[in-house]
């Protein structure tokens, strides 16, 4: 290569340079003409698609941006955290800034059926002090059902306890809906975040979150012994299901109670007297 060849290299290298350095400098020019103009930016929440009113909005429908302070709304969420598990009151568009005005956490107003995961219906049982743990018990606890049924008819009719359902999430008690207290958002069982609330024990029923079969059994029980359904609160850490052998008095009292045989109840025999 030669002189005239290596200068023109050089050349090209040093306009190269030249040419990145002015289109950086003006590109900060201009950054700071911005920032000057509309204030520095932060970052915001905004609709990664578009969220349809009353749906629950989660984590793939939202999308962090920086804007400037300028361009940011009143009530803009900047927390994703925040929105996610809430209800949209209003159509979101894609692009748009989250704001609390237009969300909120589900409850009366949105409704129960967003709590409901898929596959499972909300039923309702009444409750009582004695039947309901003393009223206790608080949206996101988990219960056992035990029932009193009777089994048998007529004179071999008989009473027996038994642990019917276990594990069971209440959804709400009277109108205090699950998402004002401990489970603030499921996606098809799947436990999100925990949040605590005052209790209130001035209600007379809770909302259990079951099977359709399960359902359907509770209400065979609640339509033929109303009275006859209690409920045993969980730990909220223990999920554990177990086999629970049905109480009858036999098992309380820890024996058999038989019937007395017809033998037993024939008079005893006459046992004849020596003659002398």
């Amino acid at each position: 290569m030669g002189n005239n060849e290596t200068r023109t290299l050089w050349i090209s290298v040093f306009a190269a340079l030249m040419a990145v350095f002015l289109l950086y400098s003006y590109t900060q020019e201009k950054t700071n003409e911005l920032t000057k103009k509309f204030g520095a930016k932060q970052r915001v929440v905004i609709a990664a698609e578009d969220i349809n009113e009353m749906e629950t909005v989660d984590e793939t429908k939202l999308e962090i941006v920086e804007r400037p302070v300028d361009f940011i709304e009143p009530q803009a969420i900047k927390d994703p955290e925040i929105a996610v598990g809430m209800v949209a009151l209003a159509p979101i568009k894609k692009g748009e800034q989250i704001l609390q005005s237009k969300v909120m956490e589900p409850g009366p107003v949105t409704g129960l059926s967003l709590q409901v995961a898929p596959g499972r219906r909300a039923i309702s049982v009444p409750v009582s002090d004695l039947t309901g743990v003393a009223k206790l018990i608080k949206p996101g606890d988990r219960i056992d059902l035990i029932a009193s049924l009777t089994v048998g008819s007529g004179a071999n009719s008989k009473t027996e306890v038994k642990t019917i359902m276990q594990d069971k999430v209440i959804l709400a008690t009277g109108l205090k809906i699950v998402n004002e207290l401990p489970r603030l958002f499921e996606r098809q069982g799947k436990d999100n975040f925990i949040k605590n609330l005052r209790g209130d024990t001035n209600f007379s029923s809770i909302t259990l979150e079951l099977t359709p079969k399960e359902s359907q059994d509770l209400i065979y029980i609640l339509s033929t012994n109303p009275g006859g359904l209690y409920m045993s609160l969980r730990h909220p850490s223990d999920r554990a299901k177990s086999k629970v052998a049905s109480s009858t008095v036999e098992s309380v009292i820890g024996r058999s109670l038989r019937a007395p045989s017809r033998r037993s109840l024939a008079s005893p025999p006459v046992i004849p007297s020596r003659s002398r």
